[in-house]
Order: C-alpha cells, then structure tokens, then sequence
C-alpha cells in the first residue's frame, strides 16, 4: 500500500479546466498551462473517459448575471449545444455529440456507452448512446436538473433539481423514477462513498451538504457548512472515502468533512473568489479549484490547507477534471 501511494505521488497528471467565458479548455501540465483547446460556447460540465477522450458539456444559452431574468437574456442559440469530444493524444476537437437543450452536467454509463445529460431548460435527463451519436431516451426530472452523477454499481442515476430542492434517483435500466428524497434548498453536486453506501449533496442556498442512505434512497443527515457566505457547490471524494471536500462558492473556500463522522473538521480559508469545480491529484495531495471571477486555478496542499499556487486559466473557469 505504501508502495501504491508512493507512485501515485509521483504520478504525473494533467489538469483539464473548462472556461465557460473564452469558449475553451485550459490544460494544466507541471503547475502551468501547456494548451488551450477551443471547445465551443460556454463549456461547463467536463470528464475524463476511457481511450485517451475527455467530454465537455457546451451550450448556445446565454449566461445570465445574479439577478437576471431569463426573459432579459438573448435568444438560446440550440445549435451551439452538444457534448464535444476531444481526442487528448492530439489535443483536438475530433466530434460533437448531441446532449439535448442547454447541457450543463453529465456522467458516463458503467459500461462507458451512454452519457446522462442535464438539461436544465428542459427540466430533462437526456441519454446519449456514444456511438451511434444520438440522443436514445429523454427522461422528466426535476425543474432546473444540475449535478449528474452515476451510483459506484452504475445500477441508478442520481440529477439534482435547482428548483424543486429534490433528488431524482433514475434507474438505469429501465429509466423509471426509483425515489425523489427532498434535500436542502438549491441541490448543486452529488458525490457518493467508494462503497456506494451513502451519497452527498451539496445545497448551495441551504448552506449544507445533505447525506443519503442509497440503500433506503432517504436522506439521514444534514452537515452545516459554516462561514461568511459560504453556499456549498462542488465536491471532491478522496479514494478511500475518508475526507470529503466541499467547494463554498461566494464563501471563498473549501471545506473539509470527516465522512465517517459527517461533520466538517477544517475548513481551507481564502483560496481564491467563488471557488466552483474542484478535484483531487492522483495522489490526493493536492486539490484544484476553479476559480471563476480571478480567472484562475487554485492549488491546495491537502496536508497543510496552504495553497501553493494560482494559475491563470481562461475566462469564467467553471469544471475541473484530473487524469494522467
């Protein structure tokens, strides 16, 4: 085991961030930029896949501010949205997959021959069949679906809704609703343990990540993110389940919860504004955070909570995705 954790320490990694204001992705190599990949409007949602691909969630909707109204905003332009594909060994744009209106989040099938789509102006899971490169199934979900995210045993599909402050629990064979637990208000992300006993959920306006028991599909717990602003957002589980790491968005910083305890137990003060995506290195030593109005990247020292570095990124970075 110490061996294992030596080499993931030293494993070189590249870290991939979707910038919903330049139209890009940033490619992070060795604590600096390498590339900019032009991925199309507004890339969000972003994942790394099997074969060397990285998806990104691009859409012809336009952003609005705090504040504004959807009626104020320019028309959507329906043919800007897709999940593009990138090829990383040449670091080009090779597709386009379709993802329904407005896609935003997604996740990847067990088997890694679907993807689920969020469509939040639809109040929509879309389900994409990758090879045959077409949309196979649309399923109604909660108003304003956000966070997707696929249980460990790929057996049931779990969309947040914004509005509705709710979890749809999909069943991924046969696309019907399995539950709908009622959770803290504005559910964003949803993150479950290695062992896919629990789920957790951030709730940006409830100011706390809820917890859910998978096998009785309830929620059991409720974990309260303090500090100035703090509105829960992204989530990062280490890979022994142990440490939860919570993104607070306006609150400027990352919360550490003891998952076995479920309460947070540090709290990484001022990584830089609006922290959003977030991921762990492969040696989960470092954490990356994207921060959105500094255009730029924040690296965290797990151990220490210090962060070592900010690099500049593209514009509006949004989604953080890590890989070899």
């Amino acid at each position: 085991m110490l061996i294992l954790a030596a080499l993931l320490l030293a494993l070189p990694h590249r870290v991939y961030v979707s910038n919903e204001a330049s139209n890009d992705v940033s490619v992070i190599e060795n604590d600096a930029v390498v590339t900019h990949i032009a991925v199309g409007k507004r890339p969000r949602g972003i994942k790394l896949a099997p074969g060397g691909k990285l998806y990104v969630a691009v859409s012809g909707s336009p952003r609005g501010g705090p504040g504004q109204r959807d009626e104020d905003l320019p028309p959507a332009d329906r043919a800007q949205d897709g999940i593009a594909v990138v090829d990383l060994r040449s670091g080009e744009v090779t597709g386009r997959l379709p993802g329904g209106p407005d896609p935003e989040s997604f996740d990847l099938s067990a088997d890694g021959k679907l993807l689920y789509v969020s469509n939040e102006d639809a109040s929509a899971l879309s389900v994409v069949d990758i090879e045959a490169a077409r949309i196979v199934r649309t399923v109604k979900v909660g108003a304003q679906p956000e966070g997707v995210t696929v249980s460990p045993d790929g057996r049931a599909i779990y969309v947040t809704s914004e509005e509705n402050n709710e979890i749809d629990v999909v069943d991924a064979a046969t696309f019907r609703l399995l539950a709908r637990p009622v959770v803290a208000a504005r559910p964003r992300a949803v993150v479950f343990t290695p062992d896919g006993k629990r789920a957790f959920v951030s709730a940006e306006q409830g100011g706390a990540v809820d917890v859910i028991d998978t096998r009785t599909r309830r929620r059991t717990g409720r974990i309260r993110i303090e500090g100035q602003g703090a509105k829960p957002m992204g989530l990062a589980m280490s890979r022994d389940g142990a440490r939860l790491y919570v993104s607070t968005g306006r609150g400027g910083a990352v919360a550490c919860i003891d998952v076995r305890a479920a309460k947070v137990v540090r709290t990484f003060e001022s990584v830089g504004p609006r922290p959003w995506g977030i991921a762990l290195s492969p040696g989960q030593d470092r954490l990356y955070t994207a921060n959105g109005p500094s255009d730029d990247v924040s690296v965290i020292d797990v151990e220490s909570g210090k962060i070592l570095l900010r690099i500049a990124v593209g514009k509006l970075p949004w989604g953080v995705a890590v890989g070899p």
